[in-house]
Parts: C-alpha cells; sequence; structure tokens
C-alpha cells in the first residue's frame, strides 16, 4: 500500500532575511513537522522592524494579483489542504488572498484555512488600517481558525477587552467557528494564555510569563496549532501541544540570551514538547444561563 503524503500548506506572510518571524517560522515548524510548504512572501526585510529601520522590498499590487491567478491555476492544487495568512503589505493582498481561499474551497469545502490577523499589539496597529480592515472584511469571515492576540481581537470588535468572559464574547462575535486568542487574561499570577474558543470547548492554555520576549511567537503559534488540527489531533491535545511547543522554545531561547527564536536548535520542541501547560476549561459563553 502506498503511503498517503500529508497535504500541502500555503504559507502567505512577510519574509525576513534575518530571524525567526513570519514565513521564516511558520515554514520551518510545518516542514519540520512533515507538511510540504508553498511559501508566498508578501513583503521582503532584513529584520523584523523591532530591531531597527530597514529596506523594505515590496510587490506591486497587480503582480502579487497575477501570482494568485497562477497558484489558482496551478495543476497541483488539488495537494493543498490548508492555507495559513499573517502580515499583509497593503490592502490589496488581503483581498487577492481571499480569491485563492475560495477558489480552493470550491475544489475542496474542507480546507482548513487559519487566518493570523497580524495588525498590532498593546501599542496599536502596526500597520496602515485600510490594511487591517481588509483582513477584517476579506479573510476573517472566511476564517476556519483565526489566531488573533488579545490586542488584535479589541481592534477587531472594537472594544475592550478586560476579561476571558469579554473575549469569548467578541470571539463569538467575530464569526470564525474556532478561535485561538493569544495573550489572554491568565488566572494564575505571573502567567500569559492562549483561549480557544470552539463550538465544543473554552480552553484557557497558561504558562508562565517570559519578559522581553523575541518575535514570532504568534507566527509559530498559528503554524503549530495549523499542523495539529490538519493531523486531525483532537482540539484540547492540539492547543496543549502547541502552547507546550511555543513556551519551550521562548523559555529555551531566553534562556540563551537569543534576539530570535532559536527554531533551528529547538526541532524536537516543535514535535515532542515536554514543557507542562496548565489547561483549564471554562464556562462556554452558549452554556451561561441567561438572565430573566
Amino acid at each position: 500500500m502506498t503511503e498517503q503524503a500529508p497535504g500541502a500548506v500555503i504559507v502567505i506572510s512577510s519574509h525576513v532575511v534575518r530571524g525567526s518571524v513570519g514565513n521564516r517560522a511558520a515554514v520551518f515548524a510545518l516542514e519540520s513537522l512533515g507538511f510540504p510548504v508553498w511559501a508566498l512572501p508578501t513583503l521582503v526585510l532584513p529584520w523584523h522592524p523591532g530591531h531597527g529601520p530597514s529596506t523594505r522590498l515590496t510587490f506591486n499590487e497587480s503582480d502579487f494579483d497575477h501570482v494568485v491567478d497562477d497558484l489558482i491555476r496551478a495543476p497541483w492544487l488539488g495537494e493543498v489542504k490548508a492555507v495559513l495568512t499573517g502580515y499583509f503589505g497593503n490592502a490589496a493582498q488581503p483581498r487577492a488572498v481571499a480569491r485563492l481561499v475560495r477558489a480552493l474551497r470550491a475544489r475542496d469545502p474542507e480546507l482548513l484555512y487559519v487566518c493570523d490577523p497580524v495588525m498590532g499589539d498593546v501599542g496599536g496597529l502596526y500597520l496602515r488600517e485600510e490594511t487591517a480592515v481588509a483582513i477584517r472584511d476579506e479573510l476573517i469571515p472566511l476564517a476556519s481558525v483565526a489566531t488573533p492576540n488579545r490586542y488584535e481581537l479589541e481592534w477587531l470588535v472594537g472594544g475592550k477587552l478586560s476579561t476571558n468572559a469579554e473575549i469569548m464574547e467578541a470571539a463569538l462575535s467575530l464569526g470564525p467557528a474556532r478561535m485561538l486568542v493569544t495573550s489572554a487574561v491568565p488566572m494564575m499570577a505571573g502567567s500569559t494564555g492562549n483561549l480557544y474558543l470552539s463550538g465544543k470547548h473554552a480552553l484557557l492554555a497558561e504558562h508562565r510569563l517570559i519578559d522581553d520576549a523575541p518575535n514570532g511567537l504568534g507566527d509559530l503559534t498559528s503554524a503549530l496549532l495549523l499542523a495539529r488540527l490538519l493531523a486531525g489531533v483532537p482540539e484540547e491535545r492540539a492547543v496543549q501541544l502547541t502552547t507546550a511547543s511555543v513556551f519551550e522554545i521562548l523559555a529555551r531561547t531566553a534562556k540563551r540570551g537569543g534576539d530570535e527564536l532559536t527554531l533551528e536548535s529547538d526541532v524536537s520542541s516543535l514535535a515532542t514538547p515536554m514543557a507542562l501547560v496548565q489547561m483549564r476549561h471554562l464556562m462556554h459563553p452558549a452554556r451561561r444561563p441567561k438572565r430573566s
């Protein structure tokens, strides 16, 4: 019997020459776990902007559109079982990617699309508002899973989210059937958490907070969650493994004093993390008694 190859994943995000963010993080993680990857950069940078100013290589909007058209016509499109998107360079790119996702869904209604709406953090948006609006309006409605941080979710729903109950209500209002919200409200002092909400689960995965973390944690989280779900791992276990892998790599990077995630040194942490993660079952909003 011929062994069936795993489905390919199209990963669409920024590319840096040095570092482990955007496509560099996601592609490495997915390929390390055995998934073929089609990688499409949205822009190219020498390093993450947090390290200082640098040249920004961008793509003409029509050229990006034409590449998406090529992918839609590609004879190997049937290999693709999932799409992951992250940082975009302009508002036209999310619209083009929405065409790609719809074309893939027309061929395979079970296509897994993970949308990481990379747009901001505690300090607010760090891309142009029109690009954030395009992600919200064009891609979030198509997502099987969305993976915003808490501050991105606040921007998406237009309100402050101070509790996990508010985060869950916001997640339900936004639309995707499944959502993993990073930087959720921890229940243990000195911790941080990932809050996962689906039709079956409301889960909080907590671990110790590490200050001054390198960039790329969100990119890595979304790629690892996609890999687990695509492999058929049950949701609770997928969230636990994803959180444990990211925390373990972060802790090891911090111990080395690295300013970028040391993925190449910690491949085992992607596949078989040993870090302990506190898993909590929260009250799903749909199960709360309604006030009379």
